[in-house]
C-alpha cells in the first residue's frame, strides 16, 4: 500500500510548510496554512513526469537574442468584447480561467463561445457539475449551433486528459476545475491539493499539445477566486465576471493576462437568448433623466485601453443620530474619507455633520483615481442643492495638498466626451488638449480651490 505523505500548504501564495503554523513566512497571512494528504511513495521518475512545469517539456537552452518573436496568431470567439478581454482572441496553449458568483453566467458565456468556435475548430466541453441533459436544455433555449460540439460529463482529471488525446481538441472547456480530481490525491475535490494538481496537470496538457485551455474557477465571499494562490499563477490569462443579480448587465475584467492589456473591461447584457455584447457601454451607463438633478455628475475612466464614460452620484443630507455616515459603493470607502477631508481643508467646505452616500451608475467599479474631482463635484453640488449642467464632464486625481494632478489619456478621454455630445469640461491643465477641439469648451485646473470657482460659473 502506498504510503500517504502529509504537508502543509498556504492557500494564498501556496508555500509548502513540513508542518502547520499560524503565520505564512512567505506571505505573511495568518490562518491560510491547511493540511494537504497525498501519495508519497511515488517513483520519482513517474512524478517528476506530472511536473515538468506548467510551461510543458523542457527545451533545449537558447540566447534570447535566438527566440522567435514571430506573433502567435489568435482564434476569435465571435465576440468582440471577448475578444477584446482576452487580448484580441485566443492564442494555441494559453490556459485561460473564468470566475464569478453564482449565477453570473460563466458556463453560459463559454457555452455561447464554444457552440460558434465548434463550427469551425474542434472543441470538447467538459461538465462536471452539470448534466449533459442540462447542458442541451440551455444550448436549445439560446438556441445555439450544437451538431459540431462534443460534450463529455466527467470529473477525473486521468479520464478527461485521455479522452482529449485521442479527440485532439483545439478547445478543452473544463467546468469546473473545483469538481475535478486526481487518483492519487487523496483529499476531497475542492481542497487545495486538488485544486493545484488538477490544474498544473491541465495546464501541462494544453502547454504541451497546443490546446486552449478554458478553467471555470468558483469564487468566495469576497469575491475572490477560490482555491491556492499559485492556481491564478500557472494560467496565462484571469478573467471576472461580475454583476449583481438585480442588473442585467455583466462586466468581464481581464485580471491576469500575458498576451494582452490586464484590467480590460467588456461588458455584456443577459437577455432571454443569453449574455449579448454591448458594445457601446458609455451610451448604457449615461441613461440620465431628463432634467439635470443636484448630485450628478459624468466623468470619464479608463478602462483597459478605452474610455468610458460613468455617472456618478453623491447625496449630501444631515446625519440622525449624531454620527455621520459615508458610504460608497463602486468607489472606494477610504479614499472617500480623505477626499473629505481634502475639500474641508483646502475648500472651505464642513461637511462633518452630514451623511454623504456615493454610488456609481450602472453597477460599474471604479478603481482609479481619475474619480476623486468629479466625486468631489457631486458631493459639492448636492450639499449645495444645485444642479450641473449635463453637458459637462468632470475628470482628474485630487492631491492631500489640494493640487489638480493630471491622469493617463486625459486627451482622449476628452475626445471621448465631445464624441458623446458634451460641450464643456473641467479637467487638470496638464491634460488639457494642446489644440482647440471643435464644439468643446475646456476647463483648466490646478488647485481645488480653483475647481470650485469654476462650478459655480457652470
Amino acid at each position: 500500500m502506498a504510503k500517504t505523505k502529509t504537508s502543509y500548504v498556504c492557500t494564498e501564495c501556496g508555500a509548502d510548510y513540513s508542518k502547520w503554523q499560524g503565520q505564512c513566512s512567505a506571505c505573511h497571512e495568518w490562518n491560510t496554512i491547511s493540511e494537504v494528504r497525498g501519495v508519497g511513495s511515488q517513483p520519482k521518475g513517474a512524478r517528476g513526469a506530472r511536473f515538468e512545469g506548467f510551461a510543458g517539456s523542457l527545451t533545449e537552452i537558447q540566447r534570447l537574442d535566438d527566440v522567435s518573436l514571430a506573433e502567435q496568431p489568435r482564434i476569435s470567439t465571435g465576440m468582440q468584447e471577448f475578444d477584446r478581454v482576452l487580448g484580441g482572441g485566443l492564442v494555441e496553449g494559453s490556459a485561460v480561467l473564468m470566475g464569478g458568483h453564482p449565477g453570473a453566467g460563466k458556463s453560459t458565456l463559454l457555452l455561447q463561445a464554444v457552440c460558434h468556435l465548434a463550427e469551425s475548430v474542434p472543441a470538447l466541453y467538459v461538465t462536471g457539475e452539470e448534466s449533459l441533459q442540462q447542458v442541451a436544455m440551455r444550448a436549445k433555449r439560446l438556441g445555439l449551433p450544437t451538431k459540431d460540439l462534443k460534450m463529455l460529463s466527467e470529473t477525473s482529471v486521468e479520464r478527461v486528459i485521455q479522452i482529449a488525446e485521442t479527440e485532439n481538441p483545439r478547445i478543452l472547456v473544463v467546468d469546473s476545475i473545483q469538481v475535478m480530481h486526481m487518483s492519487d490525491i487523496e483529499s476531497a475535490p475542492g481542497s487545495v491539493s486538488q485544486v493545484r494538481e488538477s490544474a498544473a496537470f491541465l495546464t501541462r496538457f494544453a502547454k504541451q499539445s497546443g490546446t486552449i485551455l478554458f478553467l471555470v474557477g468558483h469564487v468566495t465571499k469576497d469575491g475572490s477566486l477560490a482555491g491556492p494562490k499559485v492556481l491564478e499563477h500557472m494560467i496565462d490569462c484571469s478573467i471576472l465576471l461580475e454583476g449583481s443579480s438585480d442588473s442585467r448587465y455583466r462586466t468581464l475584467r481581464g485580471i491576469k493576462n500575458r498576451f494582452g492589456a490586464v484590467n480590460e473591461l467588456g461588458v455584456f447584457a443577459m437577455l432571454e437568448q443569453g449574455l449579448k455584447e454591448v458594445k457601446n457601454p458609455s451610451a448604457i451607463f449615461l441613461n440620465r433623466g431628463e432634467e439635470a438633478a443636484p448630485g450628478s455628475v459624468v466623468m470619464v475612466v479608463w478602462e483597459g485601453t478605452r474610455p468610458m464614460l460613468v455617472e456618478i452620484q453623491a447625496l449630501v443630507d444631515m446625519a440622525q443620530g449624531g454620527y455621520p455616515r459615508r458610504v460608497a459603493v463602486g468607489l472606494d470607502q477610504n479614499r472617500l474619507a480623505m477626499l473629505l477631508a481634502v475639500l474641508h481643508r483646502h475648500g472651505g467646505m464642513h461637511v462633518s455633520d452630514q451623511d454623504v452616500f456615493v454610488n456609481v451608475v450602472g453597477g460599474v467599479k471604479v478603481a482609479e483615481t481619475s474619480a476623486d474631482l468629479a466625486l468631489l463635484a457631486s458631493i459639492v453640488s448636492s450639499f449645495r442643492d444645485r444642479a450641473l449642467p449635463q453637458d459637462v464632464v468632470i475628470f482628474g486625481e485630487v492631491g492631500l495638498s489640494g493640487e489638480i494632478r493630471p491622469v493617463p489619456s486625459g486627451q482622449e478621454r476628452i475626445y471621448e466626451a465631445a464624441k458623446h455630445g458634451f460641450t464643456r469640461a473641467l479637467v487638470p491643465k496638464a491634460n488639457a488638449p494642446r489644440k482647440p477641439i471643435e464644439g468643446m469648451k475646456v476647463t483648466a485646473v490646478t488647485r481645488l480651490s480653483d475647481a470650485l470657482a469654476a462650478l459655480e460659473e457652470f
